[in-house]
């Protein structure tokens, strides 16, 4: 068996009296594809947040490929992370945000090549080629001398896609990444995505409201609701089949 390269071991998580998730256990096989959809609220940004270390879980462990995230080993005690470990293990977790989150100062090249050079360590020379291919693999060979206030948006969400594999992560996560593009800039940035997924190198985890989309590319499909994992299977299993009256109340917002 293949040891998941992400594990949620009951893992909850509070913002003051209110309580998101209630217990989280879920396992991520290398190179799985998982598409986490729910209403509004249900936790589904917090379980990715907490994987970039943006927020740390009130209680309960995550691992990454092996090593626990939020805790680390002192005298043989399992005590709270520093920054040093939780950036040690972070590295092998790349993340694509909703707001594109670029440099608007330096060029669509110099963004992508930022992070290798500084995280990576990288030369300047192979930053820039790593850069070069990835800004080719999703279609932006052509601008890479561009800066992100004359792209569209669909553009600055791939550039946003490019920088973040251009660290070989192990585990990328997309959180609602169409969201703030207009509709008809949400086919391509989705295309992109279904290209990476298909190259099935890393594992996915997609947090999405487009179910075609989901049932497409995901090897499984989770439903939140109100902080707990109310279903999980198959996209197939979960968008199509299941029998779950509030998964159901929930798709037919996505029907027409």
């Amino acid at each position: 068996m293949t040891e998941p390269i992400v594990t949620f071991q009951d893992v909850h998580k509070s913002f003051g009296d209110v309580e998101v998730l209630k217990g989280i256990n879920l396992d991520i096989k290398p190179a799985e594809k998982v598409a986490v959809i729910g209403p509004s609220g249900s936790g589904k940004t917090t379980i990715i947040r907490m994987l970039m270390t943006l927020e740390k879980p009130t209680s309960g462990d995550i691992i990454v490929d092996g090593k626990n995230l939020w805790k680390m080993d002192k005298n043989g005690q399992l005590v709270d992370a520093n920054e040093k470990h939780l950036r040690e293990v972070r590295g092998d977790i790349g993340m694509v945000f909703q707001h594109f989150n670029l440099f608007p100062h330096m060029t669509i090249l110099e963004n992508c090549m930022t992070a290798p050079i500084h995280v990576k360590k990288e030369n300047k020379q192979t930053a820039k080629q790593h850069s070069i291919q990835m800004l080719e693999k999703v279609g932006l060979g052509d601008k890479l001398d561009n800066y992100p206030s004359q792209l569209s948006g669909g553009q600055k969400q791939r550039v946003a896609m490019a920088r973040a594999l251009v660290m070989r992560p192990k585990v990328m996560l997309f959180d609602e990444v169409t969201s703030a593009l207009d509709p008809e800039l949400v086919g391509e940035v989705l295309e992109v995505i279904r290209d990476i997924a298909k190259e099935g190198e890393m594992a996915m985890i997609l947090v999405t409201h487009e179910m075609d989309f989901a049932l497409d590319v995901a090897d499984k499909v989770l439903f939140l609701d109100e902080g707990v994992i109310a279903e999980q299977g198959t996209a197939s299993e979960v968008i199509e089949h299941s029998s779950n009256e509030r998964l159901q109340s929930f798709l037919k917002r996505f029907r027409a």
